[in-house]
Parts: structure tokens; sequence; C-alpha cells
């Protein structure tokens, strides 16, 4: 059976995941089109004026396919409910080690007391669950709507409540000490067609997942971003946190663009009622 603090963090977040979109079905420009109208996600990538191509788009992380999901996480389907399903989260949202035996997960010791401390707390202090964010890469393991905005020397990622604004710097800046922070501290550059971001500069309160794998200040991410055709992309994020894992591991996963659609805004703490449930377990 799916453990029983992954099923708290997931129906937390789960209930999040059903707002609709704002102008949904709205015809956007520039999209390319088949003969019935329907947008053409098979179709070239776009490409901006310098070449590169266009990240720019309403994206979506791909859910795991449910007969995977079932092998990994049995009993997962029965928190299925009206409205909420859990058959739409990606696997690593779940569990960044979900491809990994138990006995492989590289995991130091003093960040296992913490992983199984939060384990015997149900999930009840995933950050999520009290109105905080999710940070990278949890927040984008969500299978909610994102907005990338691609400028010249920037890209911004918006998301719809999980996460603050990220923006990755294209303009060849390099790391500097800054104070610890959610979602860290990114710079790009491409190579080739893929957009590589270095992030750095976390703090400590996030998770890397649903199941409550910890991060420390020393982690460090690599994501590689490719736009394989208009509508398809593959992410490859590599972790390497030595205050808490003894290698670095790397997850892979695909987004699919939303297009006629937009985000939403959606603040947390309105109408919020979780907390004062999970403060009473």
């Amino acid at each position: 059976m799916l453990s029983k603090h992954a099923a708290v963090a997931l129906l937390c977040t789960a209930a999040l995941a059903t707002l609709d979109a704002q102008w949904l079905n709205h015809p956007a420009k520039g999209i390319p089109r088949t003969k019935d109208g329907k947008p053409n996600l098979s179709a070239p990538a776009p490409r901006t004026a310098n070449g590169k191509p266009d990240l720019s788009g309403v994206w979506t992380t791909d859910a795991t396919p449910r007969a995977e999901l079932d092998r990994l996480f049995p009993g997962l389907t029965d928190l299925t409910v009206p409205g909420d399903d859990p058959g739409t989260f990606p696997k690593f949202f779940l569990n960044v080690f979900a491809d990994y035996k138990n006995e492989d997960v590289p995991i130091r010791p003093d960040a296992l007391q913490v992983f199984l401390g939060r384990a015997k707390g149900l999930g009840k202090d995933n950050p999520t669950s009290h109105c905080l964010p999710g940070g990278v890469p949890m927040g984008d393991l969500l299978p909610w709507p994102r907005r990338f905005i691609q400028l010249q020397d920037l890209l911004v990622i918006l998301y719809e409540g999980v996460n603050p604004q990220r923006m990755i710097y294209l303009d060849g800046r390099q790391h500097v000490l800054e104070q610890p922070a959610w979602v860290g501290y990114s710079v790009g550059k491409w190579e080739g067609d893929t957009l590589v971001v270095d992030t750095r500069g976390f703090n400590d309160r996030g998770w890397l997942d649903a199941f409550g794998h910890p991060r420390t200040e020393a982690l460090h991410i690599v994501e590689r971003f490719t736009r394989r055709d208009f509508g398809h992309a593959t992410v490859e994020v590599t972790m390497d946190d030595p205050g808490a894992y003894t290698k670095p591991f790397t997850i892979k996963y695909t987004q699919t663009l939303t297009p006629d659609t937009d985000i939403i805004e959606y603040i947390c703490n309105e109408n919020e009622k979780d907390r004062k449930h999970l403060d009473g377990q």
C-alpha cells in the first residue's frame, strides 16, 4: 500500500491541482494549427531572433503512465476522488528516487534520519501543505501549468501558486553568495539547442519530493531544457547535495505545451482548510 505519510502529502497538494485555467480555449497568436484548427504540437519548435529555441509558453509536466505508478506505489489509485486523480502525478513528484531500490538510495545517515522523521510525521510538514513554496524540483514536478517567458537575456518562469517567480539569467553573469532562497539563484547558457541552467543558493527548508527527501544549503542543481518540437520538451535534472547525499543523481521528465490557455492567480492562504487538520494529527 502507499505509505500513509505519502498519502497525506499527496492529498494536501492534489486538492490544489483542480483549478481551471483563465481564458480557456482563447486562440493564441503564433500557434501552428492543423486543418481543423487544433494546435499542431508536432510542428517545429519556434526560434528566437538569435536562432535559439524559444521556450516561451504554458507548460505542464507529463504524468507517469498509470501502470507504472501502480507498480511503484501500490494503492495510489485508491486515493482517487471525484475531481482529484492522483494518477495524474509524475512519479518523481512523489519520490525523486522512484527508479532506485531502497538500498541503493545514496542518502547520508543524518539526512536519512530527517527523512524518517518526516515519515513519522505523516507528511504534515510538507511545505506546500502550509502555503510555502514547493521549490526546485518539486514545484516543477506538480501537474500544474507554468508560463515560460523567454527574453534575450532572461527566462522567467511564472508558477500557478506553488512557487514564486523564478528568474534564470542568460546574460553571462556568474553566481555570487546570496541569501538562501526557496528556488535558489539560476544562471543559464545554451549548449546547442539545449538550455543548461545552473542553480545554487538554496535554503534547507524545501523538500525534494512529497515523500520528504531533504535538501541542504549545499544543494546544486543543473537542469537541461530541450524543446523537441512545438509542443514537447524534455527536462533532465541533476541534483548534487553533498550535505545530504553521497553522490549526484539525475531524473528526467517530459512536459507538454498547453496552448490557448494561461495560468491563473492562486493564493494559498485564501480559504485554506488543511493546516488545522494537519496540526491536529
